[in-house]
């Protein structure tokens, strides 16, 4: 192709050129655009998932909805595969894709508090520690996830989950409000009774319907200070450690939220030296209420006995909110597989022991979260998101560093999904699906797949905005859905 022509990647799958002088419209946009050897570009194309490396065609790096608006409608009009990056954080890497124009989001990271109102107004591009951040200047926070370096929009979209969910609800319980720019390169603001079926769609439909660049989210009191727990039992003794634990959270009050860890220890000071590295059960737990009274809702998790050592105590809630950070760091490989479940028997509980204990390298893992509270009290036709009966979820975490041992991470991943599968509900929870679980898609949404196809339909029918989890327009055959999976090869 010339030189001076813009070459990239169409919505059919083949490659297409435009002359520069094309690109005139985006030379409006207020972020400016980047091509491949600019500093923006780079930054931008690279990902939290090290196994994702692409080059997208150019980045256009938005500072507003009115930016927004021009990059999507350059996209539509010349049938241009498109990406939209909040955080990059993503599992299956869709923020970026080979050929495409990427819609830049991270210069948009405002976050305006009314205190008044216990709201937040928080810009398309900003992470979670941002948001905690700010909100907890005024002792309020909203359900996140448990990485402060996740991007919010695509924690939201996909429905969010994290400690405070069992007493406040998903993410997208609390969103009020959303401006979206859609397919047509219109700015929608969507509310429950303003643009009501693009507000459900977007409340766990992903990236499908739009790009959101501003959400309104309802705070809670929160903190400063909450009450948490670490506690280290060995994986030999995980039958009894884990059974133990699945009864206690069947008792635990919306305010207590307790996750189970199976991994290599890290070294974490309140485990004796010579645990580190070894196989073991860490209980994670965080009570979401008054931190002088967390102490006697944890206390039950020591008393399971036979722990190697604990951490009990308060601290500040945004320092606990990084808690998982120094074990999430960008660079590495990652590769997760998930399944979700109404109950933890006996035999679902020996399944995933029997994975961990072939856990291939020391950054692997496996977690269970503890879900239920107020997100089960939410019909599951109020919100895209289907989830609602699940109680506990599982991600099987691959994570690596030498290219040499994909297969065998991999494997091991697919392997503990495939064992504990029959006892899952089915669906899964789409922020952590993997570029190869397009099959799994209908199965996460279940009974609100259909609405969601027919709203996909109507604000999106040419699927520009397919680099997700794609929840295919009634309208289109298999030619474009198999386009978009090219994308990712």
């Amino acid at each position: 192709m010339a030189a001076q022509e813009l070459a990239y990647r169409t919505l059919d799958g083949t490659n297409a050129a435009l002359p520069w002088a094309a690109i005139g419209s985006l030379r409006n946009i207020r972020g400016g655009i980047s091509f491949s050897g600019d500093v923006g570009y780079e930054t931008a194309r690279h990902v939290w998932n090290a196994m994702v490396d692409t080059r997208p065609a150019l980045v256009a790096h938005c500072l507003s909805s009115e930016d927004v608006r021009i990059a999507v409608r350059f996209a539509a009009a010349n049938r241009m595969l498109l990406a939209v990056r909040g955080g990059g954080h993503h599992i299956a890497g869709n923020a970026v894709a080979e050929g495409a124009l990427v819609i830049d989001l991270s210069g948009m990271r405002s976050v305006r508090v009314d205190r008044g109102h216990r709201t937040a107004r928080i810009g398309g591009g900003a992470l979670l520690g941002d948001v905690d951040q700010e909100t907890q200047s005024f002792g309020l926070a909203t359900p996140l996830g448990i990485n402060s370096t996740t991007g919010l929009g695509g924690l939201c979209l996909g429905g969010g989950f994290g400690w405070l969910t069992r007493r406040y609800g998903l993410t997208i319980d609390n969103l009020q409000s959303a401006d979206v720019v859609t397919a047509d390169g219109e700015v929608h603001y969507a509310t429950q009774n303003h643009d009501p079926d693009l507000f459900w769609a977007i409340r766990g439909g992903g990236g499908n319907f739009g790009v959101v660049t501003s959400f309104e989210l309802l705070l809670h009191p929160v903190g400063p200070l909450v009450h948490s727990a670490m506690i280290g039992f060995p994986l030999t003794d995980g039958v009894r450690v884990l059974r133990a634990w699945r009864d206690f959270t069947k008792r635990a009050p919306d305010g207590l939220s307790v996750w189970a860890v199976l991994r290599k220890a890290p070294p974490l000071p309140f485990l004796p030296s010579e645990d580190h590295g070894t196989d073991m059960i860490i209980l994670v737990a965080m009570y979401a209420g008054d931190a002088a009274a967390g102490p006697r809702f944890t206390a039950p998790l020591v008393e399971i006995g036979g722990a190697r050592g604990y951490f009990s105590g308060a601290q500040p809630y945004t320092q606990f909110q990084k808690s998982f950070d120094p074990m999430l760091t960008p660079g590495a490989r990652n590769y997760w597989k998930t399944n979700e479940f109404e109950d933890l028997s006996d035999s679902a509980l020996d399944a995933i022991l029997y994975g961990a204990r072939l856990n291939p390298s020391p950054e692997c893992e496996v977690f269970i979260g503890q879900l239920g509270g107020a997100m089960a009290r939410v019909p599951i036709q109020a919100t895209a998101y289907a989830g609602r009966s699940t109680r506990y979820v599982m991600n099987v975490h691959g994570r690596w560093r030498d290219p040499a041992e994909d297969g065998n991470v991999r494997s091991w991943a697919k392997a503990l999904y495939r064992v504990t599968t029959p006892y899952a509900t089915g669906g899964g929870y789409v922020n952590f699906l993997s570029a190869d679980d397009s099959d799994r898609v209908a199965m996460a949404y279940g009974p609100n797949y259909a609405r969601l196809r027919e709203l996909k339909q109507r604000f999106d029918p040419q699927n520009l905005f397919r680099m997700n989890h794609n929840i295919v327009p009634i309208s289109v055959g298999p030619t474009l859905e198999a386009a978009r999976g090219s994308a990712h090869r």
